[in-house]
C-alpha cells in the first residue's frame, strides 16, 4: 500500500495503518535519540513520545517532505525538549570513600553518557544517509563520536547530526528547525571545529574490522591478562595515549603509566579476581565484568567495559558502572 493511502487511512483513526506507516523508521529513529541524548533510556522514552506527538499530529503533515523527513522533525523536538529538562543533571559523587585512585589527567566534562547495544543496531535498516553526510553510519555510532556530540550545545549537536551524519540539506535542516539556512551553518561550522578539537586525531589507525582476526586476538589477549589481574599485560595492548574513563563519574586518565597505576590501585587492587563475558557496544568489543567472591562461588557484576580499538592496540577503556547490563542481557550475578 503506498504512504498516501496509509497516511489517509492513519489519519482516519486506523492504528494498524499508523503502525505500518512508522514501523520501519523505529529503530533508525531511535539511534537519532540516542546520538542526542548519550542515554538508552532517554532514547526510547524519546521515540515513545516521538509516535504519540505524530499520531496526534499526522493531521498537520502537509506532505511536503517524505514521512520519514516529518518523522526526524517531530523526533528532534522531543529530543532538544528533553535536552533542556536535563540541563541540571547532577554529576556522579567519584569516587566512593573506600577507593583513592590516581590523580587523573582531567575531569571529564559528559556528565551523562550508555553504551548503545550492537544487538540493536542489527535491527537497524540499511537507510542511506542523503548526500551531504560526512559520517559513515559505524563511525557515527562510536563512544568517541557520541561522546563527543553531548560536549556540544543542544542546537548545535542537532545540526551536526541532521547534516552530517543523516546528510539532510541545509534548507531541510532549517525547516526543521525553524531557522535560516544561515543560522544552521553558522552552527555547524562551530559544532564541526568541537569535533576536529576532541575526536582522534585523523592519524591514528582505524579499528580493524568487525570480527576479524586481529580483533579476536587483541579480545582474547585483553581478557586472559585482565582475568589473571596481569596489568603488564594489559597495559602491553594499550597505545601510548590511551584513555581510561567512566562516565558520568568525571576521573579521566590518560597515558600507560597511568593506566598501569589505575589498574593497579583500583581495578586490580586486594588481589581481586575478575572475570569478563564478552559482548558488543556501539560496534566496539565490550565485556560485563564481574568480581569473583571465592566464598560463595559467585561472581557479582562490576560494570561494563567497551574498548575502543586502533589497529592492533586498545586506545580506550570505558567502564559503566551495572545498571546498563540488563539492556546487554547480562545477569548481576554468575556461577563462578
Amino acid at each position: 500500500m503506498v504512504t498516501a493511502e496509509l497516511i489517509a487511512l492513519a489519519r482516519a483513526g486506523d492504528g494498524e495503518a499508523f503502525g505500518r506507516l512508522v514501523d520501519p523508521y523505529r529503530r533508525e529513529l531511535q539511534v537519532h535519540c540516542y546520538r542526542m541524548l548519550g542515554s538508552v533510556q532517554d532514547a526510547e522514552d524519546a521515540l515513545q513520545e516521538t509516535l504519540v506527538a505524530a499520531w496526534k499530529g499526522l493531521g498537520g503533515f502537509e506532505g511536503r517532505a517524505s514521512i520519514r523527513t516529518w518523522l526526524y522533525r517531530v523526533a528532534t523536538n522531543r529530543c532538544l525538549n528533553m535536552l533542556r529538562s536535563a540541563s541540571g543533571r547532577p554529576r556522579m559523587d567519584y569516587p566512593p570513600p573506600d577507593l583513592d585512585p590516581p590523580a587523573p589527567t582531567r575531569l571529564g566534562e559528559v556528565v551523562w553518557l550508555e553504551p548503545y547495544p550492537d544487538v540493536l543496531l542489527h535491527e537497524l535498516a540499511d537507510a542511506v544517509p542523503g548526500p551531504e553526510a560526512r559520517y559513515e553510519a559505524g563511525e557515527a555510532i562510536s563512544l568517541a563520536f557520541v561522546t563527543v556530540l553531548q560536549l556540544l550545545p543542544p542546537r548545535q549537536r542537532t545540526v551536526l547530526v541532521l547534516r552530517d551524519v543523516l546528510g539532510l540539506r541545509a534548507r531541510e535542516v532549517a525547516d526543521i528547525l525553524e531557522s535560516s539556512e544561515e543560522s544552521v551553518t553558522s552552527a555547524l561550522k562551530r559544532a564541526r571545529a568541537t569535533l576536529r578539537d576532541r575526536l582522534p586525531p585523523s592519524g591514528q589507525e582505524p579499528p580493524p574490522p568487525l570480527n576479524s582476526p586481529v580483533e579476536q586476538r587483541l579480545v582474547d589477549r585483553l581478557t586472559r591478562a585482565w582475568e589473571t589481574s596481569d596489568v603488564d599485560g594489559v597495559v602491553a595492548l594499550l597505545t601510548d595515549d590511551v584513555w581510561l574513563t567512566m562516565p558520568p563519574g568525571p576521573l579521566e586518565y590518560q597515558g600507560r603509566d597511568l593506566a598501569a597505576r589505575f589498574l593497579s590501585t583500583v581495578a586490580f587492587r586486594q588481589h581481586r579476581r575478575l572475570r569478563l563475558i564478552a559482548t558488543r557496544a556501539n560496534g566496539q568489543p565490550a565485556f560485563g565484568m564481574y568480581l569473583r567472591d571465592p566464598r560463595t562461588g559467585l561472581a557479582h557484576a562490576n560494570g561494563l567495559l567497551v574498548l575502543t580499538l586502533a589497529g592492533a592496540r586498545i586506545s580506550a577503556i570505558t567502564h559503566f558502572d551495572n545498571s546498563v547490563l540488563p539492556r546487554f542481557g547480562l545477569p548481576r550475578t554468575l556461577p563462578d
